[in-house]
């Protein structure tokens, strides 16, 4: 375990002496000086987690050093623990507003100090912890894209992240609609709340207004306690629909309710449960088109829709690929231990004339792979295990389609059958192979005709 490094600064030699070696037979590292110039220099110089500092010393005194040492960069700054002979309120209060973790009053005992000691350097690793947690979560929640669509998508997030209006995201599965609303509640006045995720396509009918709403025990079939649901979990932040499309026109309608009130009844419950969510949804369906075909209420879609926001598909962001596939290399590589990988020209090519059916997501599953199964740092085109002929649908004479939605819903229909046939017909192994969900899948094949395998 680290030894945790403290640094006292009194004027008094005999006080640095004895708290020294006191503070050592502890099993703490103690370094000592005399005046908070001198403490200054000694942070500077080396790392400390805590700094034990008198408040009455010659030249400049602890409070203007404590205020210095605030100046420090957060991740290198110790916690500092003021000691003073005269204490007052007043200067106790002053000391914790210029950002000292505590207060001590001379004569010190020993059990006091490291008390105290422990406290301070529990408190910094923590800070430290979150905060790495932090820019990591903000590194994940990176929308990487130079394009023209991708700057208008940062440049909408940014205008109306901090609203509370409710937000609707459209796009194909794998383009990374639920990136997009971490970002708009990182982004948002109800980041440090809760952000509540409910996807509507995994959880079955039966069970949906159970996991949003909540239930009381005894209310359905092995109902053994009371459920505390997804909306009442996000009160305070925000509730992440998850293709909502999905959703059944019976919870369409008690979601619809609950939207428009702020307060729902759990199942089985006769009391009202009042909430403050913001409600941002994601689907991969043309809404209006389910509105007409009845499996839609066209008030809720319209309660959802106050600000439509459309996440391109990575063929329509092309000269992204780059970037991405560079940044899950760099993810990848560093997750496994691996060596930098390096991708060659001919290997940016060859991801550049691919149409990518299964977008961003499959571009990440595919750097995963990659950095799995290549020992070698230069990667090539023969070492990108994508099918070429999939290019070749664009090269189609124009006239064999309508429209920009027939030549995408050919593409998808091709690629999908040539992952159906190389995975023998199971479903499951095609959708991991595509790098989507096996509902997604069975969507998408029902949507292009295709009928599964028995």
């Amino acid at each position: 375990m680290k030894t945790t490094r403290v640094l006292i600064v009194d004027d008094e030699p005999g006080i640095r002496e004895s708290l020294s070696g006191v503070l050592e037979d502890e099993g703490y590292s103690c370094n000592a000086v005399e005046s908070g110039e001198r403490c200054l220099e000694e942070l500077a110089r080396a790392s400390y987690e805590v700094v034990l500092l008198d408040v009455w010393l010659q030249g400049m005194d602890g409070l203007e050093t404590l205020a210095r040492i605030q100046e420090i960069p957060f991740a290198d700054r110790p916690e500092v623990v003021i000691i003073s002979g005269h204490g007052t309120i007043e200067t106790a209060v002053k000391a914790t507003k210029l950002g000292a973790f505590d207060f001590l009053e001379k004569p010190l005992t020993i059990e006091k100090v490291t008390v105290v000691l422990n406290n301070a350097v529990q408190q910094r690793r923590l800070e430290l912890e979150l905060n790495r947690l932090k820019e990591s979560g903000d590194a994940k929640l990176r929308i990487i894209g130079d394009s023209v669509p991708m700057k208008a998508l940062r440049q909408q997030l940014g205008l109306m992240a901090a609203t509370n209006g409710r937000v609707l995201i459209f796009g194909e599965s794998g383009t990374g609609k639920e990136l997009i609303a971490h970002a708009i509640h990182a982004a948002s006045l109800r980041a440090p709340e809760a952000f509540v995720e409910v996807n509507c396509a995994a959880i079955p009918e039966e069970l949906i207004e159970s996991e949003l709403f909540g239930h009381r025990k005894g209310s359905l079939a092995g109902a053994l306690e009371d459920k505390i649901g997804k909306l009442q979990k996000a009160d305070g932040g925000t509730l992440f629909l998850d293709e909502v499309g999905d959703m059944s026109l019976k919870t369409q309608a008690k979601l619809l309710r609950a939207l428009d009130e702020q307060r729902f009844e759990p199942v089985g419950a006769s009391e009202w449960i009042q909430v403050d969510v913001r409600v941002v949804a994601s689907t991969n369906k043309n809404l209006e088109e389910e509105i007409e075909r009845g499996n839609f209420r066209e008030d809720l879609f319209y309660r959802l829709n106050v600000v439509p926001f459309h996440v391109p598909p990575l063929r329509e962001r092309i000269e992204d690929v780059r970037l991405l596939a560079d940044h899950f290399l760099r993810e990848f590589t560093t997750a496994y231990g691996r060596k930098p990988k390096q991708l060659t020209e001919d290997a940016f090519r060859a991801l550049e004339e691919y149409p990518w059916p299964g977008n961003v997501r499959e571009l990440r599953n595919l750097m995963e792979r990659i950095v799995i199964m290549n020992p070698q740092i230069g990667i090539n085109a023969r070492h990108i295990p994508l099918d070429r002929s999939r290019r070749a649908v664009f090269d189609r004479p124009m006239e064999r389609f309508g429209s920009l939605q027939d030549v995408r819903e050919a593409a998808e229909r091709d690629y999908i059958l040539k992952k159906l046939e190389e995975a023998k017909g199971i479903v499951t192994r095609a959708a991991e192979m595509l790098g989507l969900e096996r509902s997604h899948l069975y969507r998408k094949m029902k949507a292009l005709g295709i009928a599964p395998k028995e």
